[in-house]
């Protein structure tokens, strides 16, 4: 078995913190997630995680202008520079402080980012022939606090920065003899927002209060008069990029002082102020103004607050277009796409995405992951649906082909502890710790069901059998199972038995046997259909984590808390394979822990663990970083997968920093009062403000849960990052099978073009390079087919089975693709089946991507044919209107003309029924 799996997609989240952006096309929005960039295609309807990681969390997220380069700084003020369509790192640079905003400039030549009190612009990349990408051009100076924006003119020859210090700054970009620096006050409160006019230097100045005030320039663009030395200052010098910061900041100091007694230096002029609270009206409670942005061709900003709310203003007027309320939870960033139709908006509180099509007032996008950790999750027999449930109390499906959730069930009053999907794959069942476990149709997307206890208990697992009908679910409080009919809803059976709470229960696939593994460090097998006991009891040295069967039911894996993973026969009881596993785990220490992490594995285990679908190999995790796989017959690690790199989580590093301890510890150890995220530090004495019982904490790294999908293509991990999936690598091109020195692309492409298909077909599998297998498969004539699927190999037939199968997912032949399928299982039926379990994955893959490919299908024609219907009653309407009054002269030859166009529509709506049908 190859392990090439690869990371390929985050689910259950889609939003951290950090600034979010549209695209340049204005089809896709890029948000932040933890250390990592997802891009979401509203267009196609599809969702991407880049391939890429940063060591902690990204607040800062900077696109060129052309969409190809994306910059993206974290918490630590370290920069990635990525392209977009490698999905590649191309350089990395520290700023060694956070930055708060980066932004490129129109043009694409430059961009600019926010450091401490100065602001830094460096020349773009791909601009210049540097071998360094971040070259920088100059630093601007004159802020006394954090500047916190940046926006640039249209033409790119200045831009404005806000400053926590309550002042705007006007720059130049180049030097011009008159504008070094122009200072704007007047606020009260930071400045989150300043924006130039179109084509003008008029600022639009927002300040965190919710006051907008509207400055003036007595300048146009054009009117910046390019930097000229004066005669009298022969012995000044212009600073170069190559000298040192400090000269520089000092010449501009001075040059700015002379510039105060300059006429000839523009001017702004306040024209207009303005306040929320008073376009809202008096008594209008007005919360604090988080984030803002601004559209300069249709003139329209819009503002989110701190409670959830956002507003849509015409400026310069600051007319009042739309108010809505989307949370209670602060909205921290809002954007524009390029036809300003949509807005972005992002709440960090509750990880939510939305896209807002203001005119028509509809969502365009509307996503959430889970407000707390994700618990468990499931994949749908067909691999196509994972179903998620989280400490929040609800359970979501996820698409794994687009990467969006696409229904949400929040029925449940307590966490979530266990999802499982029956095997017609339309129903879910959900165990909670509310006591209930609820069962939801796929079709209505409905809780058609719940199961309770007789008496009140923490339900901690849940499974079903293979016909769907029967439930059972393991309590933690009252050490029993409890087994529910599907059809009635009735309680059947309360298996007794175990002296701990229940960990973890497995129904098998060939048998009704159900596994139950307990704290009481036993596992008992029962027959839920015959013996109202348990039918066999193994005893073991340790608690049971998780037991799981085999696919075929012949296996029983069991994990315990000494961290060793068992194997046993269920038929003999007798015990097969035993890892030890605790090594596996690897060794981190978390900030506040005492004891190294050496001493601190001894308390690891794996939490979770899950067969691969062909049952040779396990998957197990738990609390570490790390997914291994091992192969069971071997019983030998094959590979260990590190699931992040982000350190801001707790439990990552094995040794701490240095430069974090001190004499008597480490410095995590002690309580500095951070308070909430906006940060409440005590500054002076007696100063008080902010929440002092909000505390700072880090999350721990873990993996709750894993699964396998059924297509054996992928398998997820529900971890503090979200649903991460991991899934076969498809960049890999050259694999090649049974190659001897003819075995070429150039000998393939011959026998194609002489007609020996045949022999074409089984050199490209041979190759096995996809494109080729794409190009020799789709020039086989249609009447070929027949004659050479049944002359193929058995070797080959599995191979074509299989690419036929991933290729079903992305073709627009579908038809021959499916005739294809069709004649390999009409002539390979039998021998297929008695291999059916080597092939399982592939089979599974077939009919999920089929399966797929009717419903949208099944969509189009359905519209299609709506549509049509719609326009044949227009038909019909137009025939049967009213005769035309005696006023009304229409001659005969304009009648028959009416009466050919009547019969002419008829008919072409007729044929293109039946084309359609």
């Amino acid at each position: 078995m190859k392990f090439s799996y690869k990371f390929s997609n985050l689910l259950g989240s889609v939003y951290r913190k950090g600034n979010i952006l549209f695209s340049p096309d204005g089809n896709s929005i890029i948000s932040p997630v933890g250390n990592r960039v997802s891009i979401f295609d509203l267009k196609n309807n599809q969702s991407e995680t880049l391939p890429i990681e940063s060591n902690t969390n990204i607040t800062c997220v900077g696109l060129s202008p052309d969409g190809v380069t994306v910059i993206l700084v974290n918490e630590e003020g370290d920069a990635l520079l990525c392209s977009l369509l490698s999905r590649t790192v191309i350089h990395t640079y520290k700023f060694h402080r956070p930055v708060h905003c980066i932004q490129f400039s129109p043009d694409g030549k430059k961009f600019a980012a926010t450091r401490d009190n100065m602001v830094q612009v460096f020349h773009a990349p791909g601009k210049t022939k540097e071998f360094n990408p971040f070259v920088l051009y100059r630093t601007f100076y004159g802020a006394y606090d954090e500047t916190l924006c940046i926006d640039w003119t249209t033409d790119s020859k200045a831009f404005c920065v806000g400053s926590k210090d309550m002042n705007t700054r006007v720059y130049g970009t180049e030097r011009y003899n008159n504008l070094i620096v122009y200072t704007i006050g007047g606020h009260a409160d930071a400045i989150i927002g300043a924006f130039f006019e179109k084509d003008s230097l008029d600022v639009y100045i927002v300040s965190r209060t919710g006051h907008m005030s509207v400055w003036k320039c007595d300048t146009e663009p054009d009117g910046l008069e390019p930097y000229s030395k004066p005669e009298m200052e022969t012995g000044a010098k212009l600073v170069s990029d190559d000298e040192e910061e400090e000269p520089e900041k000092k010449e501009e100091e001075d040059v700015t002082k002379k510039s105060g007694s300059n006429d000839n230096q523009i001017k702004y002029s306040r024209i207009a102020k303005h306040s929320y609270r008073e376009c809202l009206g008096e008594g209008a409670k007005v919360s604090k103004l988080t984030s803002v942005a601004y559209h300069k061709d249709i003139h329209i900003l819009v503002s989110g607050f701190k409670d959830g709310s956002f507003y849509l203003h015409e400026l310069p007027d600051f007319n009042l277009i739309h108010s809505l309320s989307i949370s209670e939870q602060t909205i921290s960033s809002v954007a524009f796409n390029k036809s300003g139709d949509w807005i972005g908006l992002a709440c960090a509180g509750l990880g939510q995405l939305l896209v807002w099509e203001w005119q028509s007032e509809t969502y365009v996008l509307k996503q959430q992951g889970h407000f707390n950790n994700v618990s468990c999750l499931s994949y749908s027999p067909d691999g196509q649906y994972i179903a998620t449930g989280g400490d929040d109390g609800k359970v979501k499906l996820w698409n794994t082909s687009s990467g969006f959730c696409f229904v949400t069930f929040n029925e449940h009053l307590g966490g979530v502890t266990g999802v499982a999907f029956t095997q017609s794959g339309q129903v879910v069942l959900s165990s909670s710790l509310d006591g209930t476990v609820r069962a939801f149709d796929l079709n209505r997307y409905r809780n058609f069901r719940t199961f309770t206890s007789p008496r009140p208990a923490q339900f901690s697992c849940i499974t079903v059998d293979n016909s769907g009908d029967i439930v059972c679910a393991g309590a933690l409080d009252t050490f029993e199972i409890f087994v529910w009919s599907m059809q009635t809803g009735r309680l059947l059976e309360v298996l007794a038995g175990h002296e701990g709470p229940v960990s973890s229960l497995s129904f098998s696939s060939n048998k009704a046997l159900l596994a139950s593994g307990s704290w009481d460090k036993s596992v008992k097998l029962w027959d839920v259909f015959e013996n109202k006991g348990a039918r066999e009891t193994i005893v073991l040295s340790s608690d049971v984590l998780a037991v799981r069967f085999r696919p075929d039911g012949n296996e029983l894996a069991v994990s315990t808390l000494d961290a060793q993973l068992t194997f046993w026969d269920p038929a003999n009881i007798v015990q097969t394979h035993s890892i030890e596993g605790r090594h596996d785990l690897g060794y981190s220490r978390k900030e506040g822990d005492k004891i190294t992490a050496k001493k601190a594995s001894a308390g690891k285990a794996f939490m979770t663990i899950c067969y691969s679908a062909d049952g040779k190999c396990l998957l197990a995790a738990g609390q570490s970083k790390s997914v291994c796989i091992y192969s069971i017959p071997d019983q030998l690690l094959l590979k260990k997968f590190d699931i992040s790199c982000n350190m801001s989580f707790d439990g990552m590093e094995e040794y701490l920093d240095k430069k974090k301890m001190s004499d008597w510890g480490s410095l995590a150890l002690v309580d500095q009062g951070e308070g909430d995220k906006n940060g409440q530090n005590i500054s002076l004495p007696g100063v008080k403000k902010g929440d002092f019982s909000s505390r700072h904490w880090k999350p721990e790294v873990r993996v709750v849960s894993i699964q396998f999908s059924p297509t054996g293509r992928a398998w997820a991990a529900a971890t503090t990052e979200g649903l991460m999936i991991y899934s076969l690598d498809s960049s890999l091109v050259f694999d090649p099978f049974d190659l001897d020195i003819e075995v070429t692309p150039s000998s393939t492409k011959k026998a194609l073009s002489r007609g020996e298909y045949s022999t074409a077909l089984i050199l490209c599998f041979k190759l096995n390079e996809t494109k080729l297998k794409q190009e020799v498969l789709e020039n086989i004539p249609v009447s070929s087919i027949e004659v050479i699927v049944e002359n193929l190999p058995d070797v080959y037939v599995d191979k074509l089975l299989v690419f036929l199968a991933s290729q079903l997912e992305t073709t627009a032949h579908i038809e021959f693709y499916l005739l294809w399928v069709n004649r390999i299982l009409m002539t390979h039926g039998l021998k297929l089946k008695q291999r059916s379990q080597k092939i399982i994955s592939c089979l599974q893959t077939l009919q999920k991507n089929i399966t797929r490919k009717y419903e949208d299908i099944g969509k189009i024609c359905d519209h299609n044919k709506y549509s049509i219907d719609y326009l044949l009653a227009l038909s019909e309407c137009k025939r049967k209107r009213s005769p035309h009054t005696d006023e009304e002269e229409i001659s005969d030859s304009e009648m028959d003309q009416d009466n050919d166009l009547d019969s002419s529509d008829e008919d072409f709506m007729t044929n293109l029924m039946e084309t359609v049908t």
